[in-house]
């Protein structure tokens, strides 16, 4: 796969004759931020006599500005002064901290208990969905700059969520009947062997789980690695068991992360995803409208109608999350509305399945609908697509207009209310056990 990674990248040959103020900056911000590529994304991907403005190459590659000024004065001048590892660690690690590492409270409030412990390696914070980090699955075949689960990629203690065990989950779905979709996450689950993966589906698949209706397995790899499902020597094997677990009356859905249209180009990723589709899968495509790479509606439609075109399902246009180079890659709510809705009005039907600008925040998943004027006061249309609190879901609410604000906790509600209705509501305890049957 030719792994690049950290301050390695700035000695691709591709990058032999850069501006040294490029290659250093690249050094200096990957010592704080993870970043990973490998020679699909190098030679396939990148246009490299567009760099530095080509966006696959924007995505995946260091720029001083994804952090802080003083953060990167602090590192190069550490760096230039020969400082030692453990003193270069310690001013990373601080650093990281500062950039909110687990947005939306995925520590804090969405890992559940069982038997009064914590279950290290789950989330549960909606109540039909359970959220699976399998150990061997942190990682990817290559990082987005935008990834909010960056995290799982530095070496920090407590930082990373990681499952170890699969008699956990299969003993946490026993006692939680409510829960129908199991999605595996990361990293990347699919960066694993396929043994290995085996061992946390195919218990998933017993007729005492059958209330498991839907596997979901959120991957880049069809973009970044397609091989992954073409000639990697445990392709077939994977291919079998998504196969197999359609046969067992499963839906497997295959949560395909799909920034820009250029990573539909290769003959790789469409002989992949037909070989997905063969076996059974339904393949959904899900991305964060993000600066730098995918910001404006030409890119969109033209990747929606690109995903139309090879049987994928356009799921969900993100909005940047609250967490690590957020500074660098958000676009304002208001802008992310408008390039939404010309991408939308430009192309047909089947290719506007695609929910958004969506934003994931800690109280649930907040679809900003419109901008509208009542009362003469001008407000953010919102809505839950999801919620802690299910009563939550479709219940539509207003935020006065900000087009500086980027995310939910920038807005104010509308109509001199003094907070939004959730923030008070209580949420309804249905993580507990399911009742015996």
């Amino acid at each position: 796969m030719g792994i690049t990674s950290g301050a390695r990248l700035a000695e691709l040959p591709q990058l032999r004759n850069a501006d040294p103020a490029v290659r250093e900056d690249i050094r200096v911000v990957s010592t704080v931020l993870p970043f990973r590529v490998n020679r699909y994304v190098v030679d396939e991907l990148i246009d490299w006599d567009q760099v530095p403005d080509d966006p696959i190459y924007r995505l995946t590659f260091p720029h001083r500005d994804m952090l802080p000024e003083h953060v990167v004065n602090r590192i190069r001048r550490l760096l230039l002064q020969g400082a030692s590892r453990g003193e270069v660690r310690a001013a990373a690690d601080e650093a990281r901290r500062l950039l909110n590492p687990h947005p939306g409270e995925q520590l804090g409030r969405n890992v559940p208990t069982l038997d009064g412990r914590m279950v290290d390696g789950l989330q549960h914070k909606y109540r039909e969905t359970v959220l699976v980090f399998p150990a061997a699955g942190q990682t990817c075949h290559a990082y987005c700059g935008y990834c909010f689960r960056w995290a799982q990629f530095v070496d920090m203690p407590g930082l990373r969520l990681q499952l170890r065990n699969p008699a956990a989950l299969v003993g946490y779905l026993r006692r939680h009947r409510q829960v129908s979709d199991v999605l595996f996450t990361g990293g990347d689950p699919l960066v694993m062997a396929t043994h290995v993966l085996r061992r946390f589906v195919e218990p998933l698949l017993d007729p005492q789980l059958e209330h498991v209706r839907t596997l979901r397995f959120g991957t880049k790899a069809l973009s970044f690695w397609p091989y992954r499902f073409l000639t990697d020597p445990d392709a077939d094997d994977l291919l079998d068991l998504i196969e197999g677990a359609v046969q067992a009356g499963r839906h497997v859905a295959v949560m395909a992360h799909f920034s820009h249209p250029r990573e539909l180009e290769t003959r790789a990723v469409a002989a992949a995803l037909r070989r997905l589709q063969d076996a059974g899968a339904v393949v959904r495509a899900q991305a964060p409208l993000v600066n730098h790479v995918n910001a404006d509606a030409a890119t969109w439609a033209e990747l929606w109608r690109g995903l139309v075109a090879l049987s994928c399902v356009p799921y969900y246009l993100f909005v940047e999350r609250d967490t690590g180079a957020k500074a660098y890659f958000q676009v304002p709510l208001a802008r992310a509305l408008q390039i939404y809705r010309d991408a939308v009005a430009s192309v047909s039907g089947l290719e506007r399945t695609a929910r958004g600008p969506v934003m994931s925040t800690s109280p649930g998943k907040v679809v900003v609908d419109g901008e509208v004027t009542i009362y003469d006061e001008r407000v953010f249309a919102l809505r839950f697509l999801q919620g802690r609190n299910p009563t939550w879901v479709g219940k539509p609410f207003y935020a006065a207009y900000d087009d500086q604000a980027a995310w939910l906790d920038e807005l104010k509600p509308a109509f001199g209310a003094t907070e939004f209705f959730f923030v008070s509501d209580r949420m309804q305890d249905w993580r507990q056990p399911s009742p015996p049957e």
